[in-house]
């Protein structure tokens, strides 16, 4: 009866176990007998970094070999930071972005620094697990010295062979990308696995404040779940009637794509280009292993991680029946109904050839494009090919992805064989590259010049505003915000050019205070006026910051007044006091001679 017993206490169905699906099974009395209960079950989540293998491309992008001086947007102007691969304490190999820091002490992967712009500084940073995954939080890329102006987050279903767009990040999401920026609180249920452009984590916020960068699971999971995810159930059952919701947050691999590096400002300055690169200190990614609701358990074994299979399923992922079972037909076990879900363990159908969770995503469309770069300086015409995938399941919009490889001069093609809306581009003078993409059948102006940016260079860029007095194609139609940075919140200004101004700052530029303000930096509150803070006993203010108190006072407003050997009546009360501690501590000391 012992053994019996202790099985009760070990398989107790638990509600809150099996409302996060965590106990395959349990053994439970009927009339028939003893036996046991199957349930859809699932591994608990862990920290993936620790199983990752991690790759960095291309050849070359890791600093170190040469060693180099580098310099940090704090101090641009102190260059005496070094890599050096040969030496431990100075290198910064990719081991770095998937290891354990030690307390008060970051250690960070680095590239090369940005030596040959204008040509790209570009990184691939792959994460692969050899195994399928399944993200329960979000993704946090920390970096250090600045978070990257244009990026992209990928991923892959199907181990690396084809690769898919999760996120875009850019300062500039028209600029960078061609798409309005959004935020993951804005989507709905419909459109809950849209792929977003953000401008959130891409502005310059100094590296010692704003380090990290998300890919929000969290807050799409809240869409169905609640802010506090305290209706796991409404996620779950979501997860079985939604088509795409589960292969949305499923994956073999990821890749972040280092485009443009932080630029601590508005445009690169040539003269100091050791202070452009890229550093990541941590990638944390949460997940659990997909077992396809067939175990409750995913251990590392023989270099992979390998789901503990139950249900009489084996594999990996759990994705076969055992031998013994193979007359049955094989099924993902299923969330619903809620709470414990079904395990799908035993169907009677007949077993229909067996299609791998490799195999399945086969099916995803993937179509090559060409995109026409024309120079009309030289009359020269760049073919660049853009991959474009489709994925039926996620029912998401094609979003083109950017090649890797640069693009390659080929000979000048015929004039007649240049579209009309290239040859036609227009740019209003701030560039003279232009792109046509031939399946959106759009052209875009490359490398706007004079501050401006957009489809046409139509728009300022970032810290620059609109001069109303001049036509779009002058070189002067941006201005320049010059917003005072101790007095503003940020560089950005509106269509006018007023700057938003922090507390107690005003004016266009916010260099100037509001009344009860002075300036020191910024605008500080008052320490004394002529109203309301008035100096005391004959003291004056100086410049709102201090009381300059007449001889015997003291305090901020000059209302306390001195003790010291130049001001006699402080001298005499302090001598009566004394006196009459001393009187008191002899009376005390005559009482005990007395007793």
């Amino acid at each position: 009866m012992l053994p019996l017993f202790v099985l009760l206490i070990h398989y107790l169905p638990l509600p809150l176990a099996l409302g996060h699906y965590d106990i395959c099974k349990s053994w439970v009395t009927s009339d028939d007998g003893p036996s046991w209960e199957y349930y859809a079950c699932q591994p608990k989540s862990m920290v993936m970094k620790e199983y990752a293998i991690i790759k960095v491309d291309p050849p070359g992008i890791t600093c170190g070999d040469p060693s180099e001086y580098f310099c940090t947007h704090e101090n641009p102007y102190l260059c005496s930071d070094e890599c050096d691969a040969s030496t431990p304490d100075l290198a910064h190999p990719s081991s770095h972005m998937v290891d354990k820091d030690e307390e008060g002490l970051a250690t960070y992967w680095q590239s090369v620094t940005w030596k040959r712009y204008p040509e790209p500084l570009v990184a691939n940073i792959t994460m692969s697990w050899n195994k399928t995954i399944e993200l329960t939080d979000d993704i946090v890329v920390t970096f250090e010295y600045g978070r990257p102006t244009v990026m992209m987050l990928e991923k892959s279903l199907d181990y690396g062979r084809s690769w898919h767009p999760y996120q875009y990040y850019a300062d500039d999401c028209i600029e960078a990308f061609g798409m309005t920026p959004k935020k993951v609180v804005n989507l709905i249920a419909s459109n809950i696995t849209r792929v977003l452009c953000t401008e959130e984590y891409s502005r310059w916020a100094g590296s010692k404040k704003e380090k990290n960068v998300l890919f929000e699971v969290r807050e799409r999971f809240a869409i169905f779940a609640g802010p506090d995810l305290r209706k796991m159930e409404n996620l779950y059952t979501r997860m079985e009637s939604t088509k795409g919701l589960k292969d949305f947050f499923t994956l073999t691999n990821l890749r972040l794509r280092l485009l443009r590096p932080a630029l601590g400002g508005t445009y690169v300055q040539r003269d100091n280009l050791r202070k452009y690169f890229y550093a990541i200190s941590n990638i944390e990614v949460t997940a659990r292993c997909k077992c396809n609701l067939h175990a409750n358990a995913c251990n590392f074994r023989d270099g992979a991680l390998q789901c503990e299979c139950e249900h009489n399923t084996t594999g990996q992922d759990c994705g076969r029946c055992k031998k013994s079972f193979r007359n049955r037909s094989w099924r993902s076990g299923s969330y619903t109904p809620i709470p414990h879900g079904s395990p799908n363990a035993f169907s009677e159908t007949p077993r229909p050839e067996v299609t791998t969770a490799r195999q399945a995503h086969t099916s995803e469309l993937t179509a090559s494009h060409v995109i026409l770069v024309h120079d009309t300086t030289q009359g020269n015409t760049y073919r660049q090919t853009s991959n474009l995938t489709y994925i039926p399941e996620m029912e998401q919009k094609e979003v083109p992805q950017i090649s890797q490889t640069p693009p390659v001069l080929e000979p000048k093609i015929q004039r007649q064989e240049i579209p009309e809306k290239i040859r036609d581009c227009e740019c209003y003078g701030h560039s003279s590259r232009c792109s046509f993409i031939d399946f959106l059948n759009v052209v875009t102006c490359v490398s706007c010049k004079h501050n401006t940016r957009g489809q046409h260079c139509q728009h300022c860029r970032l810290g620059f505003y609109r001069n109303v007095s001049a036509e779009l194609d002058d070189e002067n139609v941006c201005i320049q915000c010059n917003c005072n940075q101790h007095g503003s919140e940020h560089e950005r200004c509106n269509e006018t050019g007023d700057c938003v101004c922090r507390p107690g700052a005003t004016g266009t530029k916010c260099d100037e205070c509001l009344l009860g303000y002075h300036w020191r930096q910024g605008c500080h509150s008052n320490v004394c006026d002529d109203e309301l803070l008035i100096c005391q006993n004959g003291g004056t203010c100086h410049q709102g910051q201090r009381c300059i108190c007449s001889s015997g006072f003291k305090g901020s407003l000059c209302q306390d007044a001195k003790c010291d050997s130049t001001h006699r009546n402080c001298d005499s009360a302090s001598s009566t006091m004394v006196m009459s501690i001393l009187l008191l501590v002899c009376t005390l000391l005559l009482s005990l001679e007395g007793i």
